[in-house]
């Protein structure tokens, strides 16, 4: 059974000793303290318990050391924006700490998704979610909850808690929205290595939809019943060989 894990990071603010608050060119020497990863939610794809934890709640190291064992179990990885955002903000903990880098994974970033299939007027996933009908995100103070945050206010963690679980539930939902029009993902097909199944959702309720030709040959598409993914074999229907899903 393929690993999927979802998930999301907050990171606390740099902190800086600055003159102005227009065109700015802060130096290093102004640094008073470098942004880090305050708390995360993650949860397996189609698994109700969620994992939350925060450096008020574990400390730093421990709570980095939960979430590179998630990492370095899942054979993929949905997040928001994490591409750019929450893996390389974790990688730089990981080696701050005297980590290794977890185990390989695929990275699935919805963020990526909606840019590239789509034209919201705003990427964020609180509109995209909106959008939807899948509901939004967590209201909040603003800067301000993360600023209290770092000063320990246990109310403030309740709400931060809270957002970043909220976040996790949104970016599932918003997953299995997206699931059929995500490109490269992850063969369930191959790493789960069941019977013939949709390689994006591993559902065996498909039918087959014509042909998809290239240049190299002919061969049988089908559609997911399930997902409404679409996606081929690999045997070319003008030689033999050994049949295997793959996306189109």
């Amino acid at each position: 059974m393929s690993k999927i894990l979802l998930l999301d990071i907050e990171m606390a603010p740099n902190v800086a000793h600055v003159w102005g608050i227009w065109d700015q060119n802060i130096g290093i020497n102004q640094l008073q303290e470098s942004s880090y990863v305050m708390c995360y939610a993650a949860k397996w794809l189609g698994d109700k318990k969620m994992v939350f934890d925060s450096v008020k709640k574990s400390g730093e190291k421990k709570m980095l050391e939960g979430i590179h064992k998630l990492l370095d179990e899942a054979d993929a990885v949905i997040h928001y924006n994490g591409k750019r955002f929450d893996i390389p903000s974790l990688n730089k903990e990981f080696l701050l700490h005297g980590m290794h880098p977890p185990a390989p994974f695929k990275e699935i970033d919805l963020l990526t998704v909606a840019k590239g299939r789509f034209r919201f007027v705003s990427n964020k996933l609180d509109y995209v979610a909106q959008q939807l009908g899948l509901g939004k995100k967590t209201e909040h103070s603003g800067h301000e909850l993360w600023v209290q945050c770092m000063a320990g206010i246990p109310k403030a963690w309740k709400i931060m808690e809270e957002y970043n679980r909220n976040d996790v539930i949104l970016l599932e939902k918003v997953y299995n929205k997206f699931k059929p029009w995500i490109k490269n993902h992850l063969n369930r097909n191959l790493v789960e290595g069941t019977d013939l199944c949709c390689p994006t959702c591993a559902s065996k309720n498909f039918q087959r939809r014509g042909y998809n030709m290239t240049s190299a040959g002919k061969y049988q598409r089908y559609q997911c019943r399930s997902c409404g993914n679409w996606f081929r074999d690999n045997k070319n229907l003008k030689e033999k060989g050994q049949l295997r899903m793959v996306n189109v």
